[in-house]
This record gives C-alpha cells, sequence and structure tokens, in this order.
C-alpha cells in the first residue's frame, strides 16, 4: 500500500497519532518493523518507483519521463516475481500500468496529475478493495493512493484535508490488515502487509527536491510473522528506499535485482534461525560484489570487496562448524560475528555503489559540450556591437563548409566516430542514431569549428587594422554597461558554486538592487551636473537609434506613453520635465528599491532560510483569511488601474469582468471570502469560474490579436499597433493573475508599477538605448522569478497551476498553464519590453537589436552553465542542485527563443509599415 508523499512525520509525528490510531498502535505494539525510508532525489513519484522495485538510482531525466513513463527495461521486483509465476493486482497510479505494461493480471489506473482531484482518485482504488481481498486468485496486490499527494499541491501540508486524507488511509489500512489476518486462520500462513511513500512533502506542499521533509517517507512492515513480546519498544531506523527492492525479492523468494544497491532490511529476518540469516546476507552481498566488479575497474582494492570476502571465509568456516555440531557456544560467537562481517560489508558495498551508480554517455555529452562551445565562441566576440547599438552577428558559413579544413575535420569526426561506436560496450545515444542523422550532427560541428576559426581570424585582422589607423574618435562604455556586463558575467560564473544555486535568488536581488542605485547615480548626475554630463554619458550618440524627446501631456493615454517630437532629437529629455515630474525622476529609484525590499518579504525561497516565516505564510495562514481576502480584492482593482488606459473599451470591459471572476475563483476554491461570509461552506473546485475568467482572457487576447492585424493595413494609424500589443500584454496579466496564488497577487502588481515607473521615469528621460533596456528587463524578470516565491528546486513548481479550470486531465493545456505561472516574471517582463520599444515611433531597428541582446545575455549563462554541469558530473550535489537548474534554465531558454520568434515578426512587421 503505497501512499503518495507520505512524509514521516505524518505517520511518527502527531499527526500519526491524531489521525492514523491504527497504524500507531501496529507501529507501538502490533507485529511490524517501522523505518523511516530515505529518498534521493529527485523525489518525483515515477523515479521512486523505480527505486523502490529495481533498488536503483534514477537519473535526473526522470524528472522529464515523469509526465510520460516509459516501459521499464531495468531488471526490477515486477518483472522476476511474473517470471517466478507470481499472480500480480494492481489499482493507483497509472504510473505503474506504464512502467510495468503486461505484468499485472487485473489493473485500474488513475491519473496522476490531475491535482485538484483528491477524493476520486483515492475512491476508485477503494472500491476494488472488498471484492479483491475475499478472492484467493492472487499472490501480490499493489495499491497505489494519489490524494495526499494532491492536497499537498493544493493547499500544503498544514490544511485541515490532511487530517482527513490520513483517517481515511488509516481505515483503509485497517481493512486490508484485518482481512489478511481472518485469512491466516485458515491457511495458517503469514502475509506481508508494506505501507510506504514513495517520497515526502516540503512546507509548501511540492516535492522534487532534498530537503528533509521531502526525502523522509515512512515505511512499516507488518506480519503476523513479526513477533513482539510485551515491552518490546521499536523506534523507527533509518534506511535508505532502495533496500526494500533486496529485502522483498528475498521474502518472495526471487533473485534480487541485478541493478540494486540497496541492502536487506535486517531486522525483518532476525527472528529466523542463524543459518538463514547468514544465507540471506550472503546472497545480498554476492549480488552487490558482482555489481561493484561491473562498475568499478579496480573493485579488488574497495574495502567493501575485501570485507566481502572476508565474509565469505568466515561464513565457510561457520558451515563446517555448523556441520560437525548444531549448538554449541562457540557456533554461536562465529555466526553472531560472521554476521556482523556480513552487515558491515553490505553498508560499505552499498554506499560505494552509491557513488559509481550514475553512468554517463561520455561521448555524447562531449559532443554536445563541443556544439555549445562553438556557439558561445561565435557569441562572444559580438557582445561589444551588441552594448554599441549595432546588431549584428556575421557568421560566415559557406566560406569555410567549402575550405579543406572543413573536410579535414569532418573526416577524423567520422574516424573517431566510427571507432567509438564500434570500440563501446555500454549505451550510446549518438551511436544509436542513424548514421543520416549521426553524420549531420559531425557536418554541423565541423562547420561551426570552420567559422569559429574564420570569425577569429577576421577579428584578429581588424584589430590589427584598428592600431595601424586608429579612429578619430573611440566611445568607450557607460557605467551601466560596465554594470550590466559583469553583472551578467558575474552570475554565469557564480553558478559553479552549489551554493550560489540555491541561493540564486540573493545573487539577483543584489544586482537589481545595484542596478537601482547607479540609475540614481545617473539621474543625479544628469539633473544636477546640466546637459554636458549627459553628452560624456551618452558615448553612443550618432547610432541609428535615439530616443526622443519626451513632451508629457494632459491627453496621454497611460502611464507609460508619450507624444513623440522627432525633431527634438539632441536636448536631454530631463531639459522637458518640470515640477512634480522632474521630482518623480529623482526619486522613481528609491521607488523601486523599496517595492523590491516588499517583494523579498513577501516569499521566502531558496534552500537556507525558505522555512523562516514570511508574509506569505502569515497571509495563508486559517487565522488571517479575511485579511487575505481584503489584499487579494485591492490588488485585483490596482492590476485594473495599472492596465486599463492603454485598452480598448472592449478589452477594459472583458478585464474588469475577468478580475472579478478571478476573485469569485478564489472564493469557491476556499482561498478568499466574500464580505458577507463567515467561513468558507461549500468548497468546490471552482470549475465554473475559471472558465469564466478564461473567457475574458481569450477576449482580451482576441481583441489585441484583431488590432494587430488591423494594423498592417497601410491606412492605419500607428496607434492601433501599441494598443493591440499592450491589449495581447494586458491578456497574460489577466491569466497570470488567475493561476498564481492569491497571497502573490502583490507580486504582479508591483510589477506592473515597477515597469509604468521605469518607463515614464527612467528609460525615456536618461535616453537609454535598447541594448540597455533589454538587459534591465532581463534582469527585473529574473528576480521577479525569485519574487513570486519560486526557486532552483523542483519542489516550489505550483503544479496545481496547470489545473485551474479542467475536470480532467489534459496534458497540453497543463503544462503550458504551469509553465506560464512558473516563469510568469520573465515572460512579462519580455512582454513589456516589446511593448516599450514599439510604442517609440522613432526607434528604427530597437526591436532586431533588443531581441539580439535579450537572446545574448540569456544564452551566456546557459551555455556557460551547459560546460560545467559537465564538467561536474560527479559533483555531490550534481543531482540535488546542479542538474534541476539545468532544468530551470532548459525551460528558460525555450521561453526566450519563443520571446526572439515574436520579437523578430514584430520587427518584420515594422519594416513593412
Amino acid at each position: 500500500m503505497l501512499i503518495d508523499a507520505l512524509r514521516d512525520d505524518f505517520v511518527f509525528g502527531s499527526k500519526g497519532v491524531k489521525f492514523m490510531p491504527y497504524t500507531t498502535y501496529l507501529v507501538e505494539k502490533g507485529s511490524s518493523h517501522s523505518f523511516v525510508a530515505e529518498a534521493k532525489p529527485p523525489t518525483v513519484t515515477m523515479p521512486r518507483i523505480k527505486a523502490l522495485m529495481t533498488g536503483g538510482l534514477p537519473g535526473f531525466i526522470d524528472v522529464v519521463r515523469n509526465l510520460n513513463s516509459p516501459a521499464l527495461l531495468e531488471d526490477n521486483v515486477i518483472t522476476r516475481a511474473k517470471a517466478a509465476g507470481k499472480r500480480i493486482i494492481f489499482y493507483g497510479d497509472e504510473t505503474w500500468v506504464k512502467l510495468f505494461p503486461k505484468h499485472f493480471v487485473e489493473y485500474d489506473g488513475t491519473t496522476s496529475f490531475f491535482v485538484s482531484d483528491y477524493t476520486e482518485v483515492d475512491d476508485n482504488v477503494t472500491r476494488h478493495l472488498d471484492k479483491v481481498l475475499k478472492r484467493r486468485d492472487w499472490d501480490v496486490l499493489i495499491l497505489h493512493y494519489l490524494g495526499l499527494d494532491h492536497i499537498g499541491h493544493v493547499s500544503g501540508p498544514n490544511s485541515p484535508l490532511v487530517g482527513r486524507k490520513l483517517s481515511e488511509m488509516d481505515s483503509v489500512l485497517m481493512k486490508i490488515h484485518t482481512s489478511l489476518l481472518s485469512e491466516e486462520r485458515e491457511t495458517l500462513l503469514p502475509n506481508l502487509l508494506v505501507l510506504c511513500g514513495d517520497h515526502g512533502m516540503s512546507e509548501a506542499g511540492g516535492h522534487g527536491a532534498s530537503s528533509v521533509e521531502e526525502v523522509n517517507t515512512a515505511l512499516i512492515l507488518i506480519s503476523s510473522a513479526f513477533e513482539r513480546k510485551p515491552g518490546d519498544i521499536r523506534h523507527p531506523k533509518y534506511i535508505q528506499q532502495t533496500d526494500l527492492a533486496a529485502t522483498l525479492s528475498i521474502g518472495l523468494g526471487l533473485p534480487i535485482p541485478k541493478s540494486s544497491i540497496g541492502s536487506l532490511i535486517f531486522p525483518v529476518v532476525e527472528g529466523k534461525p542463524m543459518r538463514e540469516q547468514l544465507r540471506f546476507l550472503h546472497l545480498n552481498t554476492v549480488q552487490l560484489s558482482k555489481l561493484l566488479q561491473e562498475n568499478v575497474p579496480s573493485y579488488e582494492k574497495e574495502p567493501g570487496f575485501e570485507q566481502f570476502k572476508v565474509s565469505e571465509r568466515l561464513h565457510g568456516n561457520w558451515i563446517r562448524l555448523y556441520l560437525e555440531e548444531n549448538n554449541s557456544e562457540v557456533l554461536s560467537n562465529l555466526g553472531s560475528k560472521v554476521r556482523r562481517q556480513y552487515l558491515e560489508a553490505l553498508r560499505t558495498l552499498s554506499l560505494s555503489l552509491s557513488r559509481q551508480a550514475a553512468q554517463y554517455d561520455i561521448y555524447s555529452m562531449a559532443v554536445g559540450a563541443v556544439l555549445v562551445l562553438e556557439v558561445l565562441a561565435l557569441l562572444l566576440p559580438s557582445l561589444p556591437r551588441a552594448l554599441t547599438g549595432k546588431a549584428e552577428l556575421d557568421v560566415p558559413l559557406l566560406s569555410p563548409a567549402s575550405s579543406l579544413l572543413f573536410y579535414l575535420l569532418l573526416l577524423a569526426l567520422a574516424a573517431l566516430h566510427v571507432a567509438v561506436c564500434t570500440s563501446t560496450d555500454s549505451p550510446c545515444y549518438l551511436c544509436s542514431l542513424p548514421w543520416l542523422t549521426a553524420g549531420g550532427v559531425l557536418v554541423l560541428v565541423s562547420t561551426l569549428l570552420c567559422a569559429v576559426v574564420s570569425a577569429l581570424a577576421e577579428l584578429l585582422a581588424s584589430g590589427k587594422r584598428l592600431r595601424k589607423n586608429p579612429p578619430q574618435s573611440s566611445s568607450g562604455w557607460s557605467g551601466l554597461d560596465l554594470l550590466i556586463s559583469l553583472g551578467t558575467v558575474g552570475h554565469a560564473l557564480s553558478l559553479g558554486a552549489s551554493s550560489f544555486v540555491e541561493q540564486e535568488h540573493q545573487t539577483w536581488y543584489f544586482l537589481v538592487n545595484t542596478l537601482c542605485l547607479a540609475l540614481c547615480h545617473e539621474t543625479y548626475r544628469h539633473c544636477f551636473l546640466g546637459h554636458d554630463c549627459a553628452r560624456q554619458r551618452c558615448p553612443h550618440a550618432g547610432e541609428e537609434f535615439d530616443w526622443v524627446a519626451v513632451a508629457p501631456q494632459a491627453k496621454s493615454t497611460g502611464p507609460d506613453v508619450w507624444e513623440l517630437d522627432r525633431a527634438s532629437k539632441h536636448p536631454s529629455p530631463l531639459e522637458a520635465l518640470r515640477g512634480p515630474e522632474r521630482w518623480m525622476v529623482l526619486v522613481s529609484p528609491w521607488v523601486i528599491l523599496t517595492c523590491c525590499r516588499l517583494l523579498r518579504s513577501l516569499n521566502q525561497t531558496g534552500v537556507q532560510w525558505a522555512h523562516r516565516p514570511d508574509l506569505g505564510h502569515w497571509l495563508t495562514s486559517s487565522d488571517h483569511k479575511a485579511e487575505l481576502s481584503v489584499l487579494a480584492a485591492v490588488s485585483l482593482i490596482m492590476i485594473f488601474v495599472l492596465v486599463q488606459k492603454r485598452c480598448s473599451l472592449a478589452s477594459k470591459v472583458a478585464m474588469a469582468f475577468g478580475l472579478l471572476g478571478i476573485y469569485c475563483y478564489r472564493v469557491a476554491v476556499g482561498n478568499l471570502l466574500f464580505p458577507w461570509q463567515q467561513n468558507n461552506k461549500g468548497i468546490s473546485k471552482g470549475i465554473t469560474e475559471a472558465r469564466f475568467v478564461y473567457v475574458f482572457v481569450l477576449g482580451v487576447l482576441f481583441t489585441g490579436t484583431k488590432d494587430l492585424l488591423k494594423s498592417q493595413i497601410p491606412a492605419t494609424d500607428f496607434a492601433v499597433k501599441t494598443v493591440g500589443l499592450w491589449e495581447i500584454h494586458s491578456g497574460f496579466v489577466l491569466l497570470a493573475a488567475l493561476l498564481l496564488r492569491p497571497h502573490r497577487l502583490p507580486v504582479l502588481v508591483l510589477g506592473l508599477a515597477i515597469q509604468a515607473v521605469m518607463a515614464r521615469f527612467v528609460w525615456t528621460p536618461l535616453r537609454h538605448d535598447a541594448a540597455q533596456v533589454a538587459a534591465m528587463h532581463y534582469w527585473f524578470g529574473q528576480a521577479f522569478f525569485y519574487f513570486q516565491g519560486n526557486s532552483n528546486s523542483i519542489a516550489t513548481v505550483d503544479i496545481s497551476a496547470g489545473f485551474v479550470g479542467l475536470d480532467a486531465y489534459a496534458e497540453v493545456p497543463a503544462v503550458l498553464l504551469t509553465t506560464l505561472a512558473t516563469y510568469t516574471g520573465p515572460v512579462l517582463w519580455a512582454s513589456h519590453l516589446l511593448n516599450f520599444l514599439t510604442s517609440e515611433a522613432g526607434s528604427g531597428s530597437a526591436l532586431s537589436h533588443a531581441c539580439f541582446c535579450y537572446a545574448l545575455i540569456c544564452s551566456l549563462p546557459v551555455s556557460a552553465y551547459i560546460i560545467l554541469v559537465t564538467s561536474l558530473r560527479y559533483h555531490l550535489f550534481i543531482w540535488s542542485v546542479f542538474s534541476p537548474k539545468l532544468l530551470y534554465e532548459g525551460m528558460h531558454l525555450l521561453i526566450t527563443a519563443a520571446v526572439c520568434v515574436f520579437f523578430t515578426a514584430m520587427d518584420q512587421t515594422n519594416a513593412k509599415s
């Protein structure tokens, strides 16, 4: 009986005593052995099932495979049991059916990803129990209950629903146990009932990382064979989750799976005669020693292997003594010594194998790393051009592809590929590809390498020409350019340390705060030192991208819309500001700093301080639901105020009704209260209310798209295009407000406010170019990713957002909604960048420039990190720290690619206009 997300303290702590009395009785006084089983990251369901059944350590790629599990080909307990003629029945999470197709004589799978359902998903398992427990035509029965995990994702571990679900599971366990006891009275043969969890649950309700709450799970083995004397107190012992596979195999009389690194849970066989104990331990050590020989070339020097050989010799001596005389004190003492030696050998062998368990496809990884390095080498020379207004990356491909060097390289790589693929015994992804596909990869590697050589040669030649004929006037970098460059490079370098990855939010908070202080310094220089300083500060004067002067007027249509005066290019925009607006320019950096400090207090994130109380914890407690309701209502009103001014009348109406629907949805699911409500009665899934909001989201997006299409007509006013883009941005804001939890709505409000302040009082008055504006949008997007409460741990992904408004599991909408909810900050800041640059009618190639810089500033850290992770593949924290970060960076890169495609499309429409 596997209860998904059964944390150890749910059974052995105060919750277990209160809500699981029968289980507590079995733990304290019944015929049972209880353990705290430690799971290894990633703590998600499919890898944990693999670990339980194979005894091995799954790879991190299983996090992705968890979405659609392939059949398990490794040796495992289920396959061994089926081969031995065992009849297996399964009810529960359909992941088992996908992992073990055609293994069950009867099964009924339930969808595991529809986290809004925590009732029917368990009822569909329990409804089979009465019938199947009366039958005697099965050997193994597996039940996988998902409700507790779903409650954690939606409401967290402190929800009152957790207690009710634990009580329900306790009743199920009692029904199964009493049925087995009644059967044993007739057959006189003991059964084994295993109660376990696959992983735990973080304090936020998620899982996937390596915190204590996520890795420690309850494991109870219940059987009448485990005799307990009166007064025998058995405290839960700590074991590895992988130990269960070896224990079940020995208990069922099956061979231990070949890839298992687990040890026999010795208390299970402690009551057996010494001869059987030693036989079981010998079987386990032989299996581990064979696995060690396969994975470690110098296995004979391993301490565990030496201990195993000593144990075997002692065991042989014990057998000879046993055959001579059955009962003597010498025999008993020697048996105890052999047992201790075996247990020590098991512990050492298991530890050695767990360190060696990761097998890497070095050849494929090396080819991938070379490709990334080649692209990185092409991007780096373009960095100075990006910061000086030239959005150019000249990659000569035709000439290198026809050079002698290209053909020599291709021939050498093809020979290397054939040699590797014909000599290796381990599986290799690149070697498994069709020859045509693999040949295309080799052609790409050769072409890019020749292009890098050609680009570097051109760079050196141009450097020599510049030294011979130095330009009359050279423009240097501004202080802001240096800050952006050093901050981006410094952030990329910091990812080489696990602590900096775990606490990456601190890096971005520091960079954003430093950026605000730099902007404050720049603003005061402009305001108090005058126009001469502005000329010194702007080294890119004469570029094709110049900001236009600002002439604020009363008829302005929004907080960041201006009347553009193309004739006034040279005077500083600050000279056009008078009175309150000039003061707003001076205080705007401090306003932004204050907002960022408030956002830091709202959601604690990272690893070291994530457990500490914050405003979010205070607001989400049941005692402060009224305060949360007021805050959510005010936040929704502010969202409407900040986005509605630039929308058409139809979009304004849709936004108003949509935001009202969001409040109604949160009331329906029990997060908020109406003013006339005293408590939440009749809590529902809010499907109707959420779909009501989706209608208005689609309406706003449709209106914006219609305006964009209309703007392609030559005679159409340019304002139609800016309104259309802003309406699409507003549609994303409305969707984000629906998906974010109520206590995170202030993050959305303050994000919109900072965008408005910076657009009106920072970027235009200070005449920042497209590269600087794009870099600032990227930095703030990254900071807001963490302001939302996200981290580089998979446990902070809010899966429940993917099922808002869904009454059944639909993979594509669920993945898209979860991704948008997770990356709300970067997506909305990228969308605002597009709106801001498009609204500048005289910006020329600003969009292509910004697109290039945005892609560059995102690609450099990701490229460096891929190389870094490849080199750190044997690091202690490769699975718990570096691999989740790589997954996040991969998703962020996909989003950046989508943003750049949209930017390019808008740039093409600008060119046509």
